[in-house]
């Protein structure tokens, strides 16, 4: 697998131009079933392809948080579970090594003229992929805790260590940092993105054989040991989204957190007083002496099961465009850095911005890589727990890995 992506990283930053204006729904007949994570973008898109339902076309959604592990299964059975897989750099993988989904360029051509080059996402020379937004996890902090404390912004995580040190000495907060290092897939999430942040790469080269056991594979998981001393004592329950109700209840001063959760920090629902009019949002943070920040760059797109007739798939193409149209992302322009005609970033759009600015690199998309990601999400758990050192992590991890990967034909 070669992938080809049109989606450049840099029209993150931009201001989509106009485009071809989108018509209604327009569809006579079809099912539709999409199978979705759970956060506040996806749940607007799948609202707004809904609204293409009629008396001889059903739209049904299933927004869950365990779609990666549902997808492969629901999409090998004939006819396919659902219609519509949405994805990210790292799941489409396994829909694209099972061969579960289809090529989209015939679809586009019939019924995406106003989509933009920017969002087709090429594998092998075909648009296996429609992109919609651009996200990443990157630096969220309290200007009016840092300023209390006497202390300048932080740009690294040596920064972040200090910062923390202090705000705990000034008796301002015991506890004011935070990660989702929930073991499982936030965990390996964390090690990934402060891994790409030293510049090394995660496998020999032309290779699947591994090669974070090294020099930046150890500081990435000093670096996470030691940030977990600032954290709540039940930081091993803290996902992605309990972070964030964390931050919101004005319990943390600096976290690295996803950029798809800014919106419903800066809504000024549900925060303590303080948190959304100090809250500042920028690139992650960098790590190890190195200059770009420590953060995966991710797109999230909308795939179509192979293993469904031609009239769905036309109709799930539809529904989809439908769902991701710019009126969609006209009523709900803070949920996410979209990448879709007229979107002009906001507030919330900002640290993905900086991000993608400051040369933060993609998350892999080698075949193997769900492997390595799957292995660092069970063997890091007593890493991070404090009950391992880091020679004993890395060494799990790798013997984990090698074993799927030999078990999965990539490695003798």
């Amino acid at each position: 697998m070669k992938p080809i992506l049109m989606l450049a990283v840099s029209t993150i930053a931009l201001a989509l131009g106009a485009g071809a204006a989108y018509a209604e729904c327009g569809i006579e007949a079809g099912s539709v079933r999409i199978l979705s994570n759970d956060f506040e973008a996806l749940r607007a898109i799948n609202a707004a392809a809904q609204e293409c339902a009629s008396g001889t076309v059903t739209v049904t959604a299933n927004a869950t948080t365990e779609h990666k592990n549902l997808q492969v299964p629901a999409l090998s059975i004939n006819p396919a579970e659902y219609t519509v897989a949405v994805v990210a750099n790292n799941s489409i993988v396994p829909l694209l090594n099972d061969d579960l989904i289809r090529p989209l360029d015939d679809l586009i051509a019939q019924y995406g003229q106003a989509l933009q080059p920017s969002q087709l996402v090429k594998i092998d020379g075909n648009t296996m992929a429609i992109a919609f937004m651009g996200n990443g996890q990157h630096l969220f902090y309290r200007k009016d805790i840092l300023e209390e404390a006497g202390i300048e912004p932080p740009k690294s995580y040596d920064d972040i260590l200090a910062a923390a040190q202090i705000i705990r000495d000034k008796g301002l907060l015991e506890h004011p940092l935070g990660a989702s290092v929930k073991p499982g897939w936030d965990l390996a999430a964390e090690f990934v993105n402060d891994y790409l942040g030293t510049g090394a790469e995660f496998f020999a080269p032309g290779s699947a054989e591994l090669a974070i056991d090294n020099p930046e594979g150890r500081k990435v998981l000093e670096v996470m040991r030691a940030m977990t001393a600032f954290m709540d004592p039940d930081y091993l329950t803290y996902s992605a989204d309990e972070l964030i109700k964390e931050y919101e209840a004005g319990n943390i001063a600096i976290m690295v957190a996803w950029g798809s959760l800014a919106g419903a920090v800066l809504d000024d629902q549900g925060a303590a007083e303080g948190v959304v009019e100090n809250t500042v949002l920028t690139a992650a943070p960098t790590i190890n002496g190195g200059t770009i920040p420590a953060a995966a760059l991710w797109w999230d797109g909308f795939t179509i099961a192979k293993n469904i007739t031609d009239e769905d798939a036309a109709a799930s193409f539809q529904a989809m465009v439908h769902g991701i149209s710019p009126d969609m992302m006209n009523a709900n322009k803070e949920a996410a850095t979209w990448l879709i005609q007229g979107y002009e970033p906001g507030p919330a759009a900002i640290g993905v911005v900086d991000n993608a600015n400051g040369g933060a690199r993609p998350y892999p998309m080698q075949p193997y890589m769900g492997l390595l990601h799957t292995a660092l999400s069970t063997e890091l758990a007593e890493f991070i727990a404090g009950s391992e050192d880091a020679e004993q992590a890395l060494a799990d991890v790798k013997a984990a890995y090698d074993t799927a990967a030999k078990e999965a034909g990539f490695l003798q």
